[in-house]
């Protein structure tokens, strides 16, 4: 696959997980997250693969609309590449808040991409 082909598919496999209904779709998580997922939160936060499908597993579980830009894609290997992108949270108002510079590592297996590792900085707000 060309690296605008690869691009496009693993940024569309990231706002997949940006949204609600993925999150609280327990399989369609498992098959997105690798096995051994970790993610450094914009918080500071370490979280596991378990615990991010667990999240969003109780009922009443709410996120707001994640606007994401700018991506970028380096290959790092044959099966291995690294996504970055700026995101926001989109208020009922339509007012962006939380802008977070991303970072993912995507790993290629005989089931498609899977994100072995996240993490979110805060962003300068003027960015």
């Amino acid at each position: 696959m060309t690296g605008s082909g690869l691009l496009e598919q693993l940024r569309v496999l990231e706002v997949e997980l940006h949204r609600l209904e993925t999150r609280q779709n327990r399989k369609r998580l498992e098959q997105l997250l690798h096995p051994d997922f970790v993610e450094f939160a914009r918080s500071g936060r370490r979280y596991s693969r378990s615990e991010v499908l667990e999240e969003f597993s109780a009922s009443g579980a709410a996120l707001e609309p994640v606007r994401a830009e700018h991506f970028e894609l380096v290959e790092l290997g044959r099966g291995f590449a690294l996504l970055t992108y700026l995101s926001a949270h989109e208020a009922p108002t339509g007012e962006l808040h939380r802008q977070t510079l991303r970072s993912s590592l995507w790993v290629q297996t005989e089931t498609g991409w899977r994100i072995r590792f996240h993490q979110g900085t805060a962003a300068d707000a003027e960015r």
